[in-house]
Order: structure tokens, then sequence, then C-alpha cells
């Protein structure tokens, strides 16, 4: 059996709790930059490329359980157990607002011309600020059949698609008239929802089925089970040719598009998945875990290269140059076999 070459992963430590929700920016001219959401109530932001930690957004009381970054990269909004959706500063790290609701928070999104941001949650009301008046009160659109999961915008900010915790399907929503105006219907809540990049498929993950649904007639393209109950998924970006998930099982999976056929599989979280992204530009994916690291997988490593497999730092600073030292010595490729395991990459306290 010919030996399989396989990089691990940037391992990203500094939560203290689960990590239940990641975020990449689009590529800007200053690189792409990931958001991580933590029951820790900390949320961080890292460079989308090293896993180096930037900084942390310091001020939610309560388990931060959505995050996401304007397509500038330059405002980061987060939704929160404490009742309140935060507009950040992602420079300075100052919050610039906090949207109070009257119950905790689940989702948020920034429109695609980042002028609007929208919340939901345990109160079943999707609501949508207007960030260029921050205190004015919020459109409200017809109420939500159940407690809100994910939200997405759609269609140049014209449509919001959703999801609920307590029951099947994604429910799509007119932002002109408020309403309801189709169901794609899913026998298990869905957990994830996610619009393509080229605005062509959403992907849901519900139960151990992952689907792909047209964006634009919304009929369902395809739907693979899988081989655990499944968190989370994401669709290759560049290409459309591959898709990730992430579940129970506490691995990383790689599926072929076309076929469903499992095409890799990482393995080194130590609890369930809870969230997968691509990269902007598909060249590596991040899992966020019930073990509080964000790990950043490579999706096609260079039998040449040397690309760099360290600890990313957390946000200490009293161990910040122990932490460089360790990863200069640790960048290089490591190569292992298919039937041996992960080595355990060195943690830093």
């Amino acid at each position: 059996m010919d030996k399989k070459k396989i990089v691990a992963p940037l391992v990203c430590h500094g939560h203290s709790r689960p990590v239940v929700d990641l975020f990449y920016s689009p590529i800007t001219p200053d690189g792409f930059f990931l958001v991580s959401a933590s029951k820790d109530s900390s949320p961080m932001l890292r460079n989308g490329e090293t896993g180096d930690w930037i900084g942390t957004f310091l001020g939610h009381k309560g388990a931060v359980w959505s995050c996401c970054l304007d397509k500038h990269g330059l405002r980061v909004a987060t939704a929160s157990a404490d009742f309140s959706a935060k507009l950040w500063d992602a420079l300075t790290g100052d919050v610039l607002h906090s949207f109070e609701h009257k119950h905790i928070v689940r989702a948020c999104s920034f429109s695609e011309d980042t002028h609007m941001l929208l919340t939901g949650g345990m109160e079943k009301v999707i609501r949508i600020f207007d960030l260029n008046r921050p205190d004015a009160p919020p459109k409200e659109i017809e109420k939500s059949p159940g407690s809100v999961r994910t939200l997405a915008w759609l269609h140049g900010d014209q449509t919001i698609l959703g999801s609920c915790t307590d029951m099947g399907g994604v429910r799509l929503w007119d932002v002109r008239t408020g309403t309801i105006v189709r169901t794609l219907e899913t026998k298990s809540s869905v957990t994830s929802a996610e619009v393509s990049q080229d605005g062509r498929y959403i992907t849901t993950a519900d139960g151990s089925s992952v689907k792909f649904w047209d964006a634009n007639y919304f009929g369902l393209v395809k739907s693979y089970d899988m081989p655990c109950i499944m968190e989370s998924a994401s669709l290759e970006p560049k290409f459309g040719n591959k898709f990730i998930a992430g579940g129970e099982d506490m691995w990383a999976h790689v599926f072929d598009f076309h076929t469903g056929e499992e095409i890799g599989c990482n393995k080194g979280h130590h609890g369930p998945v809870h969230c997968v992204r691509f990269s902007p530009g598909g060249e590596s994916y991040a899992s966020g875990s019930e073990d509080g690291t964000v790990r950043i997988w490579q999706t096609n490593p260079s039998d040449h290269a040397e690309p760099e497999s360290s600890a990313a730092s957390g946000p200490s600073q009293g161990v910040k140059a122990v932490v460089n030292e360790v990863t200069r010595q640790m960048e290089k490729e490591l190569i292992v076999d298919d039937k041996t395991a992960f080595a355990e990459t060195q943690t830093v306290n």
C-alpha cells in the first residue's frame, strides 16, 4: 500500500471552552482573516492563513454563539447568550455598538453591502439593524416558527434564509414583504446553512445528512448520508468539487461533491466538531471543536514545499516568546503513514 502524505494541522489554542462558530473574511488587501466564537464569551480574530492570533474581543458576559466579518475585514459582529449582539472594530477591538435583545441571540450576519446586520435567536424574531443608524429601531420581519439557529443573506440581500433549533427545514423570507415565501424541507433540524461563494448553492447539515440546494430555484440538487450526525458542512469555494463536514465522531471529513465519496479524513480533535469552514481560496479549511481548539487543515499539501506546522499562539503575552521559539523548531512537514496516528502538537501553557 502506498503511503499517504499528511500534513499536521495548525492548532490554534486560546479558547477555554468549546468553539461553536467560525467565519472567514473574503480576501482583502491585507490577506484574509478568521474569527471564532466560543462559549468562553471571548471571540478571537486570527490570520486566516497562518492561524496566528491577532486579538480577542472583550465585552460579552455569556457564551458567544455566532460570529461574522464584513467583506472588508474591518468589522466583526457577534451574537451572544447575554441577550445582545455586538458590532466590533476589527482593527482596535473596540465595541462600536451593542444591540440589546430580550433573549439569547444565536445568529448574526452582515449584508453583502455591509450596511445591515441580521440577528435572530430564542425570541423567534428576526431583526435587521441599519448600521448607518445603529440607534434606530430595527426592522422586524415575520416571526420565525421556532428558535432561530442559523441566518444568512441571499440574492443580493433581498432574501433571508434561516433554520430553527427545534424543527426541521430552512425558511426563506422576502425582505421587502417580511414574509416566508419558501421552505426547504428536511427531516432533522438544520444546524448549518451556508451560501456558496458564487451564490449557486445552499449547503445544509441536518442530522446525518448533508444537502445541496439550488440557491435560485430552491430544488434539492444532492443529498448525501453521512457516517455520523454532522453539525456543520462547507462547500469548497473555488472549484466546488468537494465539501467538508464535521460532527459527533470528532473527525473532519472531506467528500467528493459529485459522488459523495469520502476522499479524506483528518483526525486530531478531542471532542465533537461543531463547525467547519473553507478559507476563501479553498486552499485550507478550519474546524472548531468541543475541545476548545481551532485547527486549520491544508486541502492540497505540496509534496515538495515545507508548510508550517505549528501551534498558533493564544492571547497570553507571557508565553508569546516561548511559543515563537517552539514554532520555529516545529516548522517542518510532518509525513506519517496512513496507519500511524497523528502526533500530538505541543501545547505551551
